[in-house]
């Protein structure tokens, strides 16, 4: 299992996440194209929600190389150090209103890294993720929307944070030459209606860290093998 003082090796490799594993087909087809990082939904009400039991179940399936999210929104911190302390999940990912002093309140609880999300929808929203005491931030359009943010402010942004920085865009790969990190030195997920379709295109003009998908890689509402391996093999194919 990832031991969560060890640190994430961080190369040229865009990293892979799939979020709201629920099943233990889930997890069986997860080990068969090995994702960076399986997500688990562990704040109740939302279609893809499970039990912190069933959470540390489908950890006991997954490959030991496969980092588990537990993904919180506005949970009790004792709530989320529970599940931390149960070895179910190696990261905590924040999906609600929390600001850095929850932040810095959890993280004194725990030693596991922890993700803020972020939802876009205006130039305030990526100056708060750069501002975040957080030890990864995760841009996205919403809970699970499977919609893509706002883009063009995205690059628009990075692009000037880079000019700023002395960093040099190269249009042909990426928005700035920096090490995949996030103004603030963050590394950063990208997330919000990503698919096969769209990935590569995503990855080339952000370069993010990782790229974080959930009901694009979904039939029916439940995931699909197939579609789970297209996108994971798209994203790693640049």
């Amino acid at each position: 299992m990832y031991h969560r003082k060890e640190k994430l090796k961080m190369d040229n490799r865009t990293l892979v996440k799939i979020c709201g594993l629920r099943r233990a087909e889930d997890a069986q087809a997860a080990n068969r194209i090995l994702p960076d990082f399986a997500g688990f939904i562990l704040s109740p009400g939302f279609r893809r929600s499970i039990s912190l039991e069933k959470a540390l179940e489908l950890r006991k399936i997954l490959a030991p190389g496969i980092r588990t999210v537990g993904v919180f929104l506005d949970a009790d911190p004792e709530e989320i150090r529970e599940a931390a302390d149960s070895g179910a999940i190696d990261m905590i990912q924040l999906h609600g209103r929390e600001d850095n002093e929850y932040i810095n309140t959890l993280t004194s609880m725990t030693s596991l890294p922890v993700i803020k999300a972020f939802r876009v929808s205006s130039q305030k929203d990526l100056d708060a993720a750069s501002a975040s005491s957080a030890h990864w931030i995760l841009l996205d359009s919403g809970t699970g929307t499977g919609k893509t943010f706002d883009w063009e402010m995205l690059e628009s942004f990075l692009q000037e944070h880079a000019e700023s920085s002395g960093a040099e865009a190269d249009p042909d790969t990426c928005v700035r030459a920096v090490k995949r990190l996030f103004p603030g030195n963050h590394p950063w997920l990208l997330a919000g209606g990503l698919s096969r379709e769209n990935v590569a295109a995503a990855i080339r003009r952000f370069c993010p860290t990782a790229v974080d998908v959930s009901s694009k890689v979904e039939t029916d509402g439940w995931k699909d093998p197939q579609k789970m391996r297209a996108f994971t093999e798209t994203a790693r194919g640049l």
